[in-house]
């Protein structure tokens, strides 16, 4: 089989707890980045690098968007207004000058559970859909049949033994031709240094928060909003952002 030229990472904000989720944030998001390996490898990951260096001096550190967001080690240095700043306009420039598509899944569990009940993992539909919506972007760039790896970050063995057997599940159930012969499932280790799982990792809280709060200044949503998949007249909902129900 021939090798697809995209790969596409995937993170998600929240879990998939039914039963006892923080009513402060009652999201479970899944969210999708697509990307072309090539502009990967050109622009993405040597953005990232020179991103770390320039702030921490070093690129071991993992982007993860709680730190960030709480300016916890080793983003304390981000407690400097001036330095945060000029970090967070960094960030827009990554996300602006980098050639990423977003597919996103948004669950909002009270809603869910009263509709499908507790005993439905969330996490089973919100992969779904994305997997769905990512082969269809790839079908559209003539990839089908091309493997394209998948990217998740380990959550543990027994999760990730689970999160492949649903993937794969996908794969043998779906009624999409090609689907199962282009998309190839790959978990890495959490500690993974991968720009693109930090990528996604960037991604998914601001989706969730748009959604359970959309008249709130959201200045992270403004900036992935434009990235996200689009269906004629330009629509999000239901072509590259699922919110369910």
């Amino acid at each position: 089989m021939r090798r697809g030229d995209y790969i596409v990472y995937v993170d998600e904000s929240g879990d998939h707890n039914l039963v006892d989720f923080d009513p402060q944030y009652p999201r479970f998001v899944l969210a999708f980045c697509i990307v072309k390996i090539e502009h990967y490898v050109d622009h993405v990951v040597p953005f990232v690098q020179r991103l770390k260096f320039e702030f921490f001096g070093h690129d071991m550190v993992v982007l993860h968007e709680r730190e960030i967001r709480q300016r916890a080690r080793p983003f304390d240095n981000l407690m400097n207004e001036a330095i945060r700043t000029k970090f967070m306009t960094r960030i827009d420039e990554l996300f602006n000058s980098s050639r990423i598509d977003i597919v996103a899944s948004v669950i909002r569990k009270p809603e869910f559970r009263e509709r499908r009940g507790a005993q439905l993992n969330p996490y089973e539909v919100a992969l779904e859909f994305g997997l769905e919506r990512v082969f269809l972007q790839l079908q559209k760039r003539g990839q089908v049949g091309r493997k394209t790896f998948v990217v998740f970050e380990g959550r543990g063995r027994t999760e990730d033994r689970d999160l492949e057997l649903a993937f794969r599940r996908i794969l043998d159930t779906t009624t999409m031709r090609g689907m199962a012969q282009t998309l190839e499932f790959l978990c890495v280790d959490k500690k993974t240094n991968s720009s693109g799982l930090q990528i996604a990792d960037l991604v998914a809280r601001p989706i969730g928060i748009h959604d359970l709060r959309p008249s709130q200044s959201n200045h992270a949503w403004d900036v992935i909003e434009p990235k996200i998949v689009r269906g004629p007249n330009n629509r999000v909902r239901g072509y590259g952002l699922k919110i369910y129900p």
